[in-house]
Order: structure tokens, then sequence, then C-alpha cells
């Protein structure tokens, strides 16, 4: 079957739907189309728009795309409030710090600026700083009647190949965490980070994953097959009453039931 330059939705068990692009280029095009949609439709809602950010590899590319034409000058921008899903450890200015990417590939490029909300790794320690980042969200995110958590109305997430998200990584105490920020020592890496965590994500209106590479396909096939079960930190990811879609590409769509040919299979 040729699906020429066309993204599908296949069935899988997981009932969250799972759009495939033909390539990256495509699935970030569609990604970048539903976060203006989002965006724009929470400003009309509401006034303003919230939105947490990956960060990592994956999304740089959907960066420089929302930094330019047409998404630079159609999405309301100076009435969006941007948040970081994680960080790590390191000065603002680091090279592998999440804020300095999203500085560089997204804001800048920007004519108008949003509200960047960045964690505030200069604090004394990561736990305070994950105190401070919880005192920003609930300062910052409109608040919404009955609700214990900031209600974000989006958040983008990627997934490692060990199933981890934000900076929740399997078998780590941040993933019972209550509060919606966490300090989390991830001993494989043999350092800090800082997460959003599992109620501020699901408490979300809309949550987009984005996952691409033939790394990520066995993975993404035991996360959407967990059902029940739900062992990995990315199948725990499922709002209560918002929304949730991943968008991926070919090679990680591999093992999913229905799912497209590769790209050796192309007309």
């Amino acid at each position: 079957m040729s699906l020429g330059g066309v993204a599908v939705t296949v069935p899988a068990p997981d009932p969250a739907p799972v759009i495939v692009g033909v390539g990256i280029d495509d699935v970030m095009a569609r990604a970048a189309e539903r976060i203006a949609a989002v965006l724009t439709d929470a400003v009309a809602a509401r006034g303003v728009a919230t939105m947490a950010l990956a960060g990592g590899n994956t999304p740089q590319r959907l960066y420089r795309l929302l930094a330019a034409p047409p998404y630079a000058l159609s999405i309301p921008w100076g009435r969006v409030r941007l948040f970081l899903g994680d960080e790590r450890w390191v000065p603002a200015d680091h090279p592998d710090s999440n804020a300095h990417m999203v500085r560089e590939l997204l804001l800048a490029g920007l004519p108008e600026a949003p509200a960047f909300f960045p964690m505030p790794t200069d604090a004394a320690d990561p736990a305070e700083a994950a105190h401070r980042y919880h005192e920003c969200l609930v300062r910052e995110v409109p608040a919404e009647a009955g609700r214990a958590v900031p209600r974000l109305d989006l958040v983008l997430l990627g997934m490692g190949d060990d199933g981890h998200t934000a900076s929740l990584f399997p078998g780590t105490p941040a993933l019972d965490a209550a509060e919606p920020v966490a300090a989390v020592f991830v001993p494989r890496l043999d350092s800090w980070r800082l997460s959003l965590t599992l109620p501020v994500l699901n408490a979300a209106r809309h949550v987009l994953f984005l996952v691409t590479g033939a790394d990520k396909a066995a993975t993404l096939a035991r996360v959407l097959g967990d059902g029940a079960r739900r062992t990995l930190p990315a199948s725990l990811v499922r709002p209560a009453d918002g929304e949730l879609e991943w968008h991926v590409d070919r090679e990680a769509a591999a093992l999913l039931a229905g799912s497209p040919p590769g790209p050796e299979s192309r007309a």
C-alpha cells in the first residue's frame, strides 16, 4: 500500500489516536498545525493559552517550524504562556539546558514574544527549585474551580526508548509524586532533573506526544499495548478529561498493528 504524502491514523489497543506521518517533516508539520489550533482556541476561549514544552532532540525541528511563518504570525504568541515539562539540573545558559534550547530555536524567532517561565536551576537545590516552579504554575496558570493542580491547555511530550517521558523515569519515586513538580534523581544518568508530574500531566486539556525513530518502535508498541498494566511512565499519561494523541513517524510505528509501510515501500 502506498500512502504518498498522507499521514494515517492506525488502530492500536490504546484508544488515543496515533497519527503516523510519512517522515519526520510530515510529523512535525502536523504537530505544528495541531498546536496552532489548540493555542488559538485557548486564547479565544479564555484569553490566554498555557503550554508545557518538551525538551531533548525530538522537538527541535518542531520549534524551528513554529518560529517561522505561518505559525510565527498566526499564533497569538503575545497571549501564550510557555512552561517546561522538564529540565536538566544545569545552568540556564548551558548547552544541555532545555530553556536554552527553547530560547534559541523558538523564542528568538518570534516577532511577538510569549511569556516564558523556565525551571529555576539557579535555586539552592533541586527540591527548592521544584517548590518554586510549583508556585510559578499556581500563579501563572489560570485557576479552575474544583481542581487540585493547575490545568495546562497543552502539554508536549517526548518518549525515551526506556519509556520515560518528561523526566519521569521507570522506577523513580517521582512516578508517585502528588505535587505538580518533582526533583528527580536518575541513577543511570547520575544526575538530577526537574519534572512536571503525572497529576499535572493528566490534568491537561490536551497532551501531544512526539515519537520518532526505529529505536522507539518496541517501546511505543509496548506503551500503547500496556492496557490496564501501564508499566512504563509514558503509558501512565492519560488525561482524565482531556485529549491525548500520538504523532509518530513510520519507523516508530513499525511494530504497531495496521501501521503503514516503511520507507522502503514508498512509491
